[in-house]
């Protein structure tokens, strides 16, 4: 037995939850079918408890390799017999030629089945991340079993980069796993640290463990099986973050561009100390090989005064939000936003203009929030007069006063007489697709800008569209963020169009 599977990989293994053997049985071929190097066979979930054909049957001709646990419910699992029974059917397993078993660190040394040499030797701590963690992994590692296993909940990212520290300090084979949402780069992210493996479900809800991914996110969205000790690693912080489509995006231009490369989520809570804790913690593990980070709500203005106004580009310090931290090998910080960029590109390629033909020019802003003053300000930046409508009167004229715009409230809309339209606010974004603040395009409007992607045709484009306007829309400012935020990174030509299909086949949207 090795360490890894026989290409030198970290292993991919799929975690089986089905309540029959027989289907249990059938999930493992398709485990393999859907490109999984191992299986772990979770024997608790079997109802009726399985006997000694029932095993013989699963594991004959078994097409994977096959780790087989039996987890007790004081564990974590579904298993309510005696101890005797529980640890009979991880030795019968091995018998019917079972690769590993699973056994609990708390079964003494004299009750574990079979020999040593095929034990994984297992710490689950399902409430919180140990914080004697390196003494318990140490534990596991020098115990006689072949690998050590140690699962713990992650209560912020900085608990996943303690599972890096874990598999960077142990001598044998080693499994390190923080689970729930906040741990999922440990399972993404293990390959690069030379981890025995790594588990993710068959199919949605068919997870064994909290934060579980799937084979096909896997192996499709963050390209695991190309991980390398060399892997540069990026990522999106952000609270929510299951949702963006930056991961996507991102890993499918680093595979276009022939990069090793990985783009993972990270969900850091909202306020500020949880910012500064993880990047603190980032940091302070150069060898991770982290060399960026996309900041999305609501830590974009925490990311500017981390960073620091000296490290940041003079627009970004100005609108006062950071989205882009490219981070040198030597730990050294920039901060860019390339949401304005990304808007103002967008705008001035649609109307056929490069960024100084805005200039004279008049734009109505509709909303005064995050993305409406990352507009404003490149706008009054580049010498565009501005008009800001907004639902609340006096917040839309702070934002004015603070860039040399004029304000108005949403009742004033039917006055509007300006070049540029551009939606700032969730005014017919899904589910409410049938909405607009405009019923029609006056007539002076020449361009039309919304900055929802989804739906990437709104009503706002669609009446552009009819009255002949040029029409930009969200999908437009998306793209073009994250192609700035590539190029940043990598100091190479991004796979635009890569990027755009990407992003437009998530959302069901097609090719203009």
């Amino acid at each position: 037995m090795t360490d890894k599977d026989p290409a030198g990989r970290t292993r991919l293994i799929c975690a089986l939850t089905a309540t029959s053997a027989a289907a249990m049985r059938s999930d493992m071929f398709g485990a393999a079918d859907a490109g999984a190097d191992a299986v772990e066979l979770r024997l608790d979930y079997l109802d009726p408890r399985p006997g000694k054909r029932d095993i013989a049957d699963l594991l004959a001709g078994a097409p994977l390799e096959t780790i087989v646990t039996c987890r007790p419910t004081a564990e974590g699992g579904r298993f309510t017999g005696s101890e005797p029974d529980r640890l009979a059917i991880l030795a019968e397993a091995l018998r019917h030629g079972a690769d590993w078993v699973d056994v609990e660190a708390a079964v003494p040394p004299h009750y574990r089945p079979g020999p040593d040499g095929r034990v994984i030797l297992s710490r689950h701590d399902f409430k919180r991340c140990p914080s004697d963690l390196a003494a318990l992994a140490a534990r596991l590692d020098g115990s006689d079993a072949a690998v050590s296993k140690i699962a713990f909940a992650a209560e912020a990212c900085e608990d996943a980069l303690r599972a890096f520290d874990v598999l960077g300090h142990c001598r044998k084979p080693a499994l390190a796993l923080a689970m729930k949402e906040a741990g999922v780069i440990s399972r993404i992210l293990a390959g690069k640290f030379g981890a025995f493996g790594t588990f993710a479900a068959l199919s949605p809800g068919a997870e064994s463990a909290p934060g579980q991914p799937t084979i096909a996110e896997l192996i499709d969205l963050y390209r695991v099986k190309h991980l390398t000790a060399a892997t540069e690693v990026y990522g999106v912080i952000g609270c929510p973050v299951a949702h963006s489509m930056s991961p996507a995006i991102h890993n499918a231009a680093f595979a276009a561009a022939g990069m090793d490369a990985c783009y993972v989520p990270l969900l850091i809570q909202p306020g500020e100390d949880d910012f500064r804790r993880f990047m603190d913690a980032l940091l302070a593990r150069p060898w991770l090989d982290w060399r960026g980070l996309s900041v999305t709500i609501p830590h974009k203005e925490h990311a500017l005064r981390y960073v620091g106004d000296g490290a940041c580009d003079e627009l970004a310090v100005r609108i006062g939000a950071v989205n882009t931290i490219t981070i040198a090998p030597d730990g050294t910080l920039a901060g860019d936003n390339t949401d304005y960029a990304g808007a103002i590109d967008a705008l001035c390629a649609g109307m056929g203009i490069p960024r100084e033909g805005l200039a004279g020019r008049s734009a109505a802003v509709i909303g005064a929030g995050g993305v409406a003053r990352a507009i404003v300000a490149a706008l009054a930046h580049y010498r565009c007069e501005v008009i800001i409508y907004n639902r609340t009167v006096e917040r839309g004229r702070r934002l004015a006063e603070e860039f040399g715009a004029a304000a108005f409230g949403l009742d004033k809309l039917d006055q509007l007489d300006a070049e540029i339209v551009i939606n700032c606010t969730s005014v017919g974004m899904h589910p409410n697709v049938d909405r607009s603040h405009l019923a029609s395009i006056p007539p002076r409007v020449a361009a039309v800008f919304d900055t929802i992607y989804n739906p990437v045709e709104t009503m706002l484009i669609r009446h552009a569209r009819a009255a002949d306007c040029a029409a930009i829309t969200g999908l437009d400012m998306f793209v073009n963020q994250a192609v700035a935020q590539f190029e940043r990174w990598t100091a190479t030509p991004a796979p635009r169009e890569v990027m755009r299909e990407v992003v437009a086949r998530k959302l069901g949207a097609t090719r203009e």
